[in-house]
């Protein structure tokens, strides 16, 4: 993807917090005005009426929260004000909940979930958190009286209560980006220097492209973890310097996973519910996959087995190289990627580059069709811990320098192709999926053209993407000139198309999937059928589309309920009617 921005990440973890706190009050709530009040047999998320300092319930508010109070109070910000049961709320960022009358319907579900996943059981272990949870869920239940002060608890819960309770709060949550919006392009461009430094303003909400605030490189819509900014990732360095043991086997995975909670928390804002983009590019967690520049892992895993394994003659110990990197590889991944969502759940959290599709130009124009390469689908098909572990695919459809023109759909479209593929590996509803683009082409630093924008983003939302993320370094902000010149191709070529693809995307998607689903070819090979407005504005012919309904929706056209979310209507009628003394701020279904 490019190179990581250490100055831009200087100073994060303050801004972080400011930041997140302007989204909250951007939002339209105060934290001032949300408390949570705790009796003796349920907890109460409630609005403070004016002039009441109290924070007791009024007769006319409700006592089951929205999800938009629940996001921007006091169960998501350390920072508020909100009471959790008499518990400080700064410092440790925990959520002591009590529910005198059942206590084990708050915490034995999240205990049970802990123990039964299996890498969150080996970060469980690493961290500490089953028994502490357990400890504290028990002192939860024998408590009976009106207040719960378990202060010592509390001083040893750390990273464990947080991932309890963002497993509480967050485990089954839909997305905050697919249900309103058909086709998302994001920004993800440190452009902000051209309006701090050169005065030069970037009309990116006006053109409907989705950036982070400031236009900073990172931030709550969506964030990067190159490879030294998350954990400690292996790898060697240009010279050969190993980076951390060079290889997974040799990573300390507690000291891993602990360094990258730590950075989560001062990187994300509370409440995150952007894209999370890991960017490890050095080695395939597959031994097939590692060969070229990437050989020097095969010979330092061989040289790993040959000292842990002396005893063994030379092929055994060349399969102990091969199964320790992969297993060490895939506990790496997929820890990371687990401990992300459990910290933030609303994140889309997933690998830049992955799926790979291998179909890159190799000056064979004659033949050239586009297609994956064979081995490359297999290792996919292997990599199905990855799909499963991930909340989002970010494929890259970079154009190669030298491929023609005529060849760009066909490289484009075999590339997202993949990608639905693998999006159902291991989910009841398929992943989403985002690619990555580049402003200009590779080598030659030419603004895409019209065309060009067609045959990448074009191709994208007509064949059902859920975005394209477009993708840029700090030579775009380097000086004045390089500013307006990003300025003028924004309003004169990318912006006016970013309208028209997105408009149309949303056309399509009310006038055929009743606004509850994204249109995407019926063909994949139908070459000529984009999502475009016409130049009056109205919209084009729909009928080369179908339906891609979103989660919880089914039929042809998006017209009915589907299964989850008919089984979702049931159990919340019959929790509201039935059970009126459990926990409202952790039981209520997801909406």
């Amino acid at each position: 993807m490019g190179r990581s921005y250490d100055a831009l990440n200087r100073g994060r973890g303050l801004r972080g917090v400011a930041r997140g706190r302007e989204r909250d009050l951007a939002a339209g709530g105060d934290p001032e005005d949300l408390v949570v009040n705790c009796g003796p047999r349920r907890l109460q998320c409630v609005r403070r009426t004016p002039g009441d300092q109290s924070g007791q319930r009024s007769p006319s508010q409700s006592e089951i929260p929205s999800r938009a109070e629940r996001r921007r109070g006091a169960s998501r910000s350390p920072a508020s004000t909100c009471q959790y049961c008499s518990l400080p709320t700064r410092g440790v960022p925990v959520l002591a909940v009590r529910c005198a009358s059942r206590p084990s319907r708050v915490c034995g579900p999240q205990v049970a979930m802990l123990s039964r996943t299996p890498s969150l059981s080996r970060l469980r272990r690493i961290l500490g958190a089953s028994s502490l949870l357990t400890k504290g869920c028990d002192a939860a239940a024998e408590e009976a009286g009106a207040g719960f002060h378990p202060w010592d608890i509390i001083m040893q819960l750390g990273l464990a209560l947080v991932l309890g309770v963002a497993l509480c709060l967050g485990c089954g949550q839909s997305s905050l980006w697919a249900p309103e919006r058909p086709f998302l392009v994001l920004w993800n461009v440190p452009s902000a220097h051209c309006e701090d430094r050169f005065g030069v303003r970037l009309p990116l909400k006006a053109l409907g492209i989705t950036a982070n605030r400031g236009q900073r490189f990172q931030g709550q819509n969506i964030t990067i973890f190159y490879k030294n900014r998350l954990g400690l990732y292996p790898y060697f360095g240009p010279r050969g310097t190993g980076h951390h043991g060079g290889i997974p086997q040799l990573v300390p995975l507690g000291r891993h996973l602990a360094q990258a909670a730590f950075q989560i928390r001062h990187s994300l804002g509370p409440g995150f519910a952007g894209l999370a983009v890991l960017d490890w590019e050095e080695w395939s967690p597959l031994w097939a996959g590692n060969w070229g520049r990437r050989r020097v892992y095969r010979a330092a895993s061989r040289a790993w087995a040959r000292q842990v394994f002396p005893h063994l003659d030379h092929r055994e110990q060349l399969h102990e190289a091969r199964a320790g990197f992969e297993q060490a590889a895939r506990t790496l991944m997929e820890d990371t990627l687990q401990l992300g969502q459990a910290l933030q759940p609303h994140g889309l959290w997933g690998f830049y580059r992955y799926p790979a599709c291998g179909n890159g130009w190799h000056s064979m124009a004659s033949n050239y069709t586009g297609r994956c390469h064979a081995a490359t689908l297999a290792r996919n098909t292997r990599l199905h811990w990855l799909w499963a572990a991930s909340s989002a695919l970010f494929p890259s459809i970079y154009l190669p320098p030298r491929l023609p023109p005529a060849h760009h759909q066909a490289f484009v479209r075999h590339r997202l192709e993949e990608a639905f593929r693998v999006a159902h590996a291991g989910h009841l509803h398929p992943l989403p999926v985002l690619a990555y683009a580049r402003l200009t082409h590779r080598r030659s630093g030419r603004f895409l053209s019209q065309d060009d924008l067609v045959q990448t983003m074009g191709v994208s939302v007509a064949l059902g993407a859920t975005g394209v993320v477009l993708w840029g370094d700090l030579s775009f902000s380097s000086s004045e000139e390089e500013c307006w010149r990003l300025h003028d191709y924004l309003v004169g070529t990318l912006g006016p198309y970013v309208i028209n693809v997105t408009r149309a995307a949303m056309a399509c998607s009310h006038q055929r999937c009743h606004g509850r689903g994204r249109c995407a070819r019926r063909d994949p090979g139908q070459l000529e059928a984009f999502l475009h407005l016409r130049p009056d504005g109205i919209p084009g012919d729909w009928e080369p589309f179908s339906c891609h309904c979103y989660r919880g929706w089914a039929g042809p056209t998006c017209q009915k309920p589907g299964l989850a979310l008919r089984r979702q209507h049931k159990a919340r009628s019959h929790l509201l009617l039935t059970n009126h003394s459990s926990c409202p701020c952790c039981h209520l279904p997801s909406p």
